[in-house]
């Protein structure tokens, strides 16, 4: 059918996070659609209770032709769809499972989607299919000032995402910290690009980090060329994106933001380590915060650590890692990943005493804060992104710590075994250990008692479901 009729079907983007993602999921899917000859859909619905993304209405965004055109409704019955996966597909797959009369389309959020397809025909390019959406005329206005605005000579865009990474909830796990580059990188970033002839367009997030590191580069801030005028994050946000995507090349991290830049100026997308290397970078950004820490925000120097300590982990020393690390906890206390990983670095050096101790402190002062199960340290450590387990390559040094007979790293490695592989005796087993090492152990008890199956073949569709959900690292 799809070939006598391919509008009949519809590859839609549906994503519900950010402005970026939704627009590179929007350009990745119209791209494929416009390619093929399927028709084009999107979702879209505003969002403002979120501290780092707020995302406008969709007639703020879009045109009421685009919207008529293309828009599915805020969110769209999922009944009918397949899921476009990162796994090769040709045209001929895709024809095939058109044919079926019950498929209405596919779902199409990935953002490296296109990289999957194979054969012919050549995909429409990217860039020229973002070129083809239809904004509404305040978001025109904003690219039309953008364009306006003259740059002093060779310029460089660099992206300093922060947000929820740096500051929120997403700094509690390392898989993230790739989106970001260090504030306590930019001044060796704008040196290396000065030398190349270029000036630096800062584009983030931070006034005040903004403006300390323009103070000490001598970089282009937007409001140096007009953004202050738009008191519309939304539209400030899409007049930083059109400068970006004026510049010679962006550097960024994986920010979806500036890929969206990089696909409007049809420009390169680099990362700034391969300005210099990664651990090379990471030397940078020690070398500052020894000198400069007190001029950053405590968090953004803790993420300087952390993002030099990634780039060094397995090179360096357990000794000079617990050094790195206990700066950012330093920094951000609240913050459990540091201490997990300092506890990390002494079992690396066999020093499981010390590593104990670090998790005996960490845990007990948690507990007598909470008695809520499980620990807030624990959900650091059994906690899971799209990438997998946050903590996974280090599961092996708790329990080598637990056969060494400590019972905090025995209490820790039973979450492990319950959480992340589901085996429940070898985890009761496991707290067991550290009940026969402290009987009394008040938080001991606890756990074993939270250590139970979720659930038993007489259960019903809601704890399956809700067994479902936990694996998949969603807590209800």
């Amino acid at each position: 059918m799809a070939r006598h009729d391919p509008q009949s079907k519809l590859i839609a983007a549906t994503r519900e996070d950010g402005l970026g993602g939704r627009l590179l999921a929007m350009v990745n899917a119209k791209a494929l659609a416009d390619t093929l000859g399927y028709r084009f859909g999107f979702t879209w619905w505003p969002m403002h209770d979120d501290e780092f993304h707020s995302v406008e209405k969709v007639d703020k965004i879009f045109s009421a032709d685009f919207i008529e055109k293309h828009w599915l409704g805020e969110r769209v019955e999922p009944t009918g769809f397949d899921v476009l996966k990162e796994v090769a597909f040709t045209r001929a797959s895709l024809d095939a499972a058109a044919g079926r009369r019950s498929l209405r389309g596919w779902i199409c959020n990935e953002f490296k989607i296109l990289d999957f397809f194979r054969g012919g025909p050549e995909l429409v390019r990217r860039s020229e299919t973002l070129r083809g959406f239809g904004f509404s005329q305040a978001v025109n206005q904003a690219f039309d000032a953008a364009d306006r605005r003259p740059f002093p000579g060779p310029t460089a865009a660099l992206h300093l995402r922060s947000g929820d990474i740096v500051r929120g909830k997403y700094r509690f796990m390392l898989d993230f910290s790739d989106k970001v580059v260090a504030s306590a990188l930019v001044k060796s970033i704008a040196s290396e690009l000065s030398s190349k002839g270029l000036t630096t367009l800062l584009i983030g997030q931070d006034r005040a980090t903004l403006e300390y590191l323009r103070s000490q580069t001598g970089a282009l801030l937007s409001d140096d060329l007009g953004s202050a005028e738009f008191e519309d994050e939304t539209l400030r946000a899409f007049f930083e994106m059109r400068l970006m995507a004026r510049c010679r090349t962006i550097y960024a991290g994986s920010s979806v933001y500036a890929s969206v830049a990089s696909t409007m100026g049809d420009i390169a997308l680099v990362h700034p380590k391969t300005l210099f290397g990664g651990s090379k970078a990471a030397e940078m950004i020690l070398g500052e915060l020894s000198r400069h820490q007190s001029d950053y925000h405590p968090l953004e120097a803790a993420f300087g650590y952390q993002s030099a300590f990634l780039d060094l982990e397995g090179q360096i020393s357990p000794t000079r890692a617990k050094n790195i690390l206990g700066k950012a906890y330093a920094l951000d206390p609240e913050n459990d990943i540091y201490p997990l990983k300092i506890a990390v670095a002494f079992f690396r050096d066999r020093d499981y005493r010390s590593g104990e101790a670090v998790l005996k402190a960490l845990m007990t002062r948690q507990f007598e804060a909470s008695s809520a199960m499980p620990l807030r340290a624990i959900g650091v450590l059994v906690g899971r992104s799209w990438l997998g387990h946050v903590m996974s390559k280090d599961f092996e040094f708790f329990f080598a710590a637990a056969a060494d007979g400590h019972p905090y790293a025995a209490a820790c490695s039973a979450h492990i075994l319950h959480v992340v592989f589901g085996k429940l005796e070898p985890a009761r087993r496991m707290i067991a250990m550290s009940l026969e090492a402290e009987p009394d152990n008040a938080l001991f008890k606890r756990i074993k008692r939270h250590i139970r199956p979720l659930v038993t073949p007489q259960s019903g569709l809601l704890a399956k479901a809700r067994l479902r959900l936990w694996k998949a690292g969603i807590r209800i």
